[in-house]
């Protein structure tokens, strides 16, 4: 399979940043990309820096106006194409919402983010319910869709899940960056943890890892970059630089996850009789 990644610094002219994005969708399609994964909550700025009850005004229904305009992109490149749009369900119930576009244009599914966070600089808890549709992978024309995004993707009971499901990759679209106030010791360990983790879910499952970051500084929050993508066992394939924008074609062997589970057969080996408490918040 391969993937087209689109790294992009967003600003505030929503119609600009989506204009940007289908001129970088058609170039990857040119480049022979079957699948185009875009960073979260890609049409606009990252607003859950602070909360404020008139970015509700953001939100669109799905199908909506975006599915509109990406299903046109894709029925046209013949590509398929994972969005992530801020959805309005109904009135005061919102999601943080990764829709799939087929290649006809239509929607084969989407996933509602699972795992909120709250933290300084990210209050999406403000904004978004947590999701209610699972961890069930997306089924496309090129192949089972294990999609998550962002905070998910600290979590490795997402990525089994999604894994056990049947998924044939995992992807991540993504918003994550640096406090400025850190050291820039602190900023780099951040950085690779975050890197680090997404590649033991890999090696964990046996699937290639794909995620997409925004870049840029936003109102003072600096994003990193980093988009990146891993094979089965964990080996990059793919590293977007940490403060620019870039694009990327990468080829992906699904068929290679086969062998590798061969090798390391963990699906196997789990001790599923012996794992009731991971349901539990804490083990007292």
């Amino acid at each position: 399979m391969k993937i087209g990644l689109i790294q992009q610094h967003n600003t505030a002219r929503r119609d600009d940043n989506r204009q940007r994005l289908a001129e970088k969708i058609a170039q990857l399609a040119q480049q022979g990309a079957e699948l185009v994964v875009l960073q979260e909550l890609h049409n606009g700025l990252y607003f859950c820096q602070t909360e404020d009850v008139n970015v509700f005004d953001q939100a669109e229904p799905i199908p909506g106006p975006s599915t509109e305009f990406f299903g046109q992109l894709a029925k046209e490149l013949q590509v398929v194409i994972v969005t992530s749009l801020f959805e309005r369900r109904a009135a005061g119930l919102y999601h943080n919402t990764a829709v799939v576009l087929e290649k006809d244009g239509t929607i084969a599914g989407k996933y509602r983010k699972m795992h909120i966070p709250d933290d300084p600089g990210y209050y999406e808890k403000f904004y978004f319910t947590p999701g209610d549709l699972g961890f069930q992978p997306i089924d496309t024309s090129i192949g089972r869709l294990g999609v998550l995004v962002c905070w998910d993707q600290w979590y490795p009971e997402a990525a089994r899940l999604m894994a056990l499901a049947g998924a044939q990759l995992l992807i991540y679209p993504t918003a994550i960056g640096y406090d400025a106030n850190d050291t820039d010791d602190e900023q780099q360990r951040q950085r690779m943890a975050w890197q680090t983790v997404q590649r033991g879910h890999a090696v964990a499952n046996g699937l290639p890892v794909v995620t997409v970051n925004r870049v840029g500084v936003e109102d003072g929050l600096p994003f990193w970059g980093t988009s990146f993508v891993a094979g089965p066992q964990g080996e990059l394939l793919y590293e977007a630089p940490t403060d620019q924008e870039a694009t990327a074609v990468v080829e992906v062997d699904l068929e290679r996850s086969e062998q590798v589970r061969r090798w390391w057969p963990f699906l196997r080996d789990r001790r599923i009789e012996n794992y009731g408490d991971i349901t539990k918040r804490y083990k007292d």
